[in-house]
């Protein structure tokens, strides 16, 4: 199996109560048919991309890479869905937390992401993730812009 793949089973392992049970094979699939050369990732977790806590069906992968998020969902027919997040379009993150399940909300500028029916315990590690990650990333975006207006 590839790396997301197996990224996405040791989170799921780690914490079981996130709700996706299904497909996760098929969402790593398309994150790494989609994944750039020199492209590595960095952090892989799994969840629904949807606004409703009720609704179990949209489970979908996200991956980080050393470039951008990318967020995965194979369609049960035919086709998919991919999303990607770059740095330069990340605005910010919000983390709930619920009686059963916690939910991490991305606002991008041109959309916001929802992914939710997480593990209440992995909120910490998923928010700590994307944050440090977009630091690092958009003080890379602002070096380059402020050459480039040079």
């Amino acid at each position: 199996m590839g790396a997301v793949y197996d990224q996405a089973i040791f989170f799921k392992t780690k914490y079981p109560k996130t709700v996706s049970w299904w497909r996760i094979k098929k969402h790593a699939e398309v994150i790494e048919r989609h994944l750039n050369p020199g492209e590595k990732v960095k952090y892989t977790f799994v969840g629904q991309k949807n606004n409703l806590f009720y609704d179990v069906f949209s489970t979908c992968v996200v991956a980080m890479t050393n470039k951008r998020i990318l967020i995965g969902q194979k369609r049960i027919l035919f086709g998919y869905f991919l999303t990607s997040i770059t740095p330069d379009l990340f605005n910010d993150l919000e983390v709930y937390q619920g009686l059963l399940w916690g939910k991490v909300t991305i606002d991008t500028v041109k959309e916001v992401v929802e992914l939710t029916n997480l593990d209440k315990k992995s909120l910490p590690e998923i928010e700590t993730n994307i944050t440090e990650f977009m630091m690092e990333e958009k003080k890379k975006y602002g070096l380059q812009n402020h050459e480039e207006a040079k």
